[in-house]
């Protein structure tokens, strides 16, 4: 029986790649979306997923998202380092200014601070220069996307000279970074070369960033500081998804891509399920002949599953197959790099691309359970 319903299913070249390729194109269109939505919505704190040298972030206890933070006074990080449990604490700067080119052209660039002492935050991966260089006077280091960005189409040169609001900024190296949400160029340069970036700023710390000390549970140490400051602590976990949420509830990125993710499920349900109803119809005879040689309703059941389950298995495989080509080449583009499928975006596709399958066979069973076996006789 299994074979006659395959039979019947590539009986009609037409109908069954018509079927194949509506659940192709639903898988297609919900998996991208979602891959893509995934990716920009971890780009808006992939500053705090880059910093791997810090456990715990410090700020002021009105901060929304890693984007908006008010300037800390210096005394702030003294009373941070004297909390019980926390081993080091290091300044940090974060902000947008404007970047002048060799060529008289600007750039907006976010500005990173590093503790000079420490280098904490530093990119852990280089692909020219050294990190150690941020030592020497003005020097900055630039994430590969921004390199491509400000100079397109150039290769990568060390001692490139640049003004940062009117202050020299010299080109010591190119890394690897996150990009960011906004994606923007990243320079990172000592905190103290931050400050005279920010002339007139009588405060340029807007976060400190701390470790606990061995053996003590992070979010212990936060509610001392909290207790201790009335700043906001918050391990890198918490202020990820802090800023995470805050995006998902202030912008119209989830209602933008969530239409699209249910538009690819609603054609995939009324595509398919049309077209699976319209070869039923066609096959009344065919599973008629079925009843009246004894088949049972159950039999039947399996059969139209068994049907739905190879257009699914295939469709989906085949959409899949197709959204990995599409990541596979965007990522070649700077600035669509990082953004890939997702495991989880795959297998939240693979139960919608289920409920396709059951939807267009429930509709398509109850032609075939109330069929009288009859109807093979009939003209």
């Amino acid at each position: 029986m299994n074979w006659l319903a395959l039979r019947m299913l590539t009986g009609d070249r037409g109908k069954y790649l018509s079927l194949i390729f509506s659940v192709t194109f639903a898988t297609l269109l919900m998996t991208q979306q979602v891959s893509i939505f995934m990716g920009i919505v971890k780009r808006s704190a992939s500053q705090i997923i880059d910093m791997r040298d810090a456990d715990l972030w410090i700020m002021d206890n009105k901060v929304r998202f890693i984007d908006e933070a008010p300037y800390l006074p210096p005394t702030d990080l003294q009373r941070v380092r004297g909390v019980d449990g926390v081993q080091w604490a290091v300044r940090f700067h974060k902000s947008n200014v404007n970047a002048r080119l060799e060529d008289g052209n600007f750039r907006t660039v976010l500005l990173m601070g590093l503790d000079d002492t420490t280098l904490v935050g530093a990119p852990r991966e280089m692909i020219a220069g050294n990190v150690a260089d941020l030592r020497r006077p003005d020097a900055v280091i630039i994430d590969k996307a921004g390199y491509e960005y400000m100079w397109p189409r150039q290769p990568y040169r060390i001692g490139r000279e640049f003004q940062i609001l009117d202050r020299r900024a010299v080109l010591v190296g190119v890394c690897k970074a996150s990009a960011p949400f906004t994606t923007l160029p990243i320079l990172y340069a000592r905190f103290s070369q931050a400050e005279r970036y920010q002339a007139g700023q009588r405060n340029v710390m807007n976060y400190i960033l701390a470790k606990p000390e061995p053996g003590r549970d992070p979010l212990e140490v936060c509610r001392n500081i909290e207790q201790r400051t009335g700043l906001m602590a918050l391990t890198q976990d918490g202020f990820f998804w802090k800023t995470i949420d805050y995006f998902l509830g202030s912008t119209g990125i989830p209602i933008n891509f969530g239409i699209t993710i249910a538009l690819g499920f609603i054609v995939g349900v009324a595509v398919a399920g049309q077209t699976f109803y319209l070869f039923t119809l066609e096959n009344l005879k065919q599973f008629g002949a079925l009843k009246a040689m004894g088949v049972t309703n159950l039999r039947l059941i399996g059969m139209i599953l068994l049907q739905a389950t190879v257009v699914g298995v295939t469709g989906y495989a085949l959409g899949l197959g197709m959204t990995a080509a599409f990541f596979t080449y965007t990522n070649r583009i700077t600035h669509l790099a990082g953004l890939h499928m997702t495991w989880l975006a795959a297998g939240g596709v693979g139960v919608a691309v289920l409920l396709i399958i059951l939807i267009t066979s429930i509709v398509s069973l109850r032609k075939v359970l109330v069929l009288e076996p009859a109807v093979v006789f009939r003209g």
